[in-house]
């Protein structure tokens, strides 16, 4: 069954509504204030009050909730097969490019050690220290033992940072 153009932007609408507005629900919780009741009963409903009384924290809980809304009426006519990698795969970009105008820390310092391609200048020169203390304790530089072998005649991507387990 293919998916109508309808329902295609219905599903780009639902990603957007979702992703756009976690950076904003983000925000507006880590402003709120701390709530202490002496029993439980007490704690839910003041936390409630102070939740649905905060306008920069309901404005996007109310758009979060009609994307969830819209969400819901089109799985009806929209295959799930289709539906749910559209929507959550979006969202997923959508709160990436809210967070990053929001000016949010997005991540992906480390991505650039890892990936398959050769590393900026920058991240050559990087202290092993300095990426230890990004990438965790139990990493280290290594380099193959074919690039130490022979220094004259190196494998084509010896002068690159290889990451290796710390004791590998």
């Amino acid at each position: 069954m293919a998916a109508s153009l309808g329902q295609v932007l219905a599903l780009v609408l639902v990603a957007a509504l979702w992703g756009g507005t976690q950076p904003l629900l983000k925000r507006a919780s880590s402003r709120l204030q701390q709530v202490h009741e002496r029993t439980w009963a007490r704690q839910l409903l003041q936390e409630m009050k102070t939740l649905f009384l905060n306008t920069e924290y309901l404005m996007p809980f109310f758009l979060n909730q009609c994307g969830s809304l819209l969400y819901y009426l089109t799985l009806a006519s929209t295959d799930l097969t289709l539906a749910v990698p559209i929507s959550n795969s979006l969202a997923i970009v959508f709160t990436l490019i809210v967070g990053k105008v929001l000016g949010e820390d997005v991540g992906g310092k480390a991505l650039l050690v890892l990936s398959c391609q050769a590393p900026s200048p920058a991240a050559v020169t990087m202290a092993p220290s300095r990426l230890s203390q990004q990438l965790g304790p139990r990493t280290a530089w290594r380099q193959p033992a074919a690039c130490a072998r022979d220094a004259n005649r190196r494998p084509q991507g010896c002068q690159r940072p290889w990451l290796a387990e710390a004791g590998t």
